[in-house]
């Protein structure tokens, strides 16, 4: 064989996989939409205050990039159903009503209040891995189904307030002791 032909047989061996690749996300995609809830969809009135710098959060906005939503069964069973599984530069915004991740070229997304179970730090998610407590992870459910959305922020110190703060959301929602997101102080975006 010569160079000519290893080189178009190399270039055909690869299309074959990335087309195997986009079949198999595509068929993961049609699985799950038959099992898994629609996802809430954030308030148009929330998404118009943010862009236009007016949104009353419970903390500074946090920019970094959101990684993916997994269900609770593995880190690595990435949702796949509409654009939810596609990594993009995001900003996370905390209202009282609950956590948007607006993401650059896709829709936001957008885990209410009452629908947040937990928030913790992990070294990793399907789509990043990185050393120690590199990313942000808030655990939520809809109708019954639990999801680990996960969050990499520029500023890895915003976890600190970030988790804390999510947590109180949990707290107020089951009436356990801690803090509320109204002893949060009220930050107006851009200020």
């Amino acid at each position: 064989m010569n160079r000519f032909t290893l080189t178009l047989l190399f270039l055909a061996v690869l299309a074959l996989l990335v087309l195997l690749m986009w079949w198999g996300y595509r068929n993961r995609a049609r699985r799950q939409a038959k099992v898994l809830p629609p996802f809430p969809v954030a308030p148009a009135a929330l998404v118009t205050a943010i862009g236009e710098g007016t949104a009353v959060t419970l903390l500074p906005p946090s920019t970094g990039v959101y990684a993916s939503t997994v269900t609770t069964a593995s880190w690595q069973d990435r949702v796949a159903v509409g654009d939810i599984g596609y990594r993009a530069d995001a900003t996370a915004y905390l209202v009282t009503d609950g956590l948007l991740i607006d993401r650059v070229g896709a829709t936001p997304v957008w885990v209410p209040a009452t629908s947040v179970r937990e928030a913790r730090t992990e070294a990793g998610i399907a789509g990043k891995v990185m050393g120690g407590d590199g990313l942000l992870v808030v655990r939520w459910a809809v109708d019954g189904h639990e999801f680990d959305t996960g969050f990499r922020a520029d500023d890895k110190d915003d976890y600190d307030r970030w988790v804390p703060a999510l947590r109180a959301l949990t707290s107020s929602r089951t009436g356990t002791a801690g803090l509320t997101p109204t002893d949060a102080p009220e930050v107006r975006d851009g200020e």
